[in-house]
């Protein structure tokens, strides 16, 4: 089980950037998500959530979207591996 701290948070953020997403905390009344922007992947979590939030955000946002594992340094995809159990 991933502990919500941020050292941890800060290991799920560095996937998501190594996939070339540009994450952004913004403040708002808005759900947590990620899109693309004249081709720029960007995901936008909610400024406001505590650490648990901002990760689980990010996990949902990692199940969803195509990884391409060869953009992933060895530590980062080992990282991963161990997140998803593969």
């Amino acid at each position: 089980m991933l502990k919500f701290t941020t050292h941890n948070l800060k290991k799920v953020q560095n996937l998501l950037e190594e996939l070339n997403y540009i994450v952004r905390y913004e403040k708002g009344s808005f759900q947590s998500g990620y899109c693309l922007v004249e081709n720029n992947k960007i995901v936008l979590i909610n400024k406001f959530y505590d650490n648990e939030g901002r990760i689980n955000c990010m996990l949902d946002i990692l199940s969803k979207v195509e990884i391409n594992e060869a953009l992933f340094s060895e530590k980062s995809l080992q990282f991963y591996k161990k997140l998803f159990n593969l």
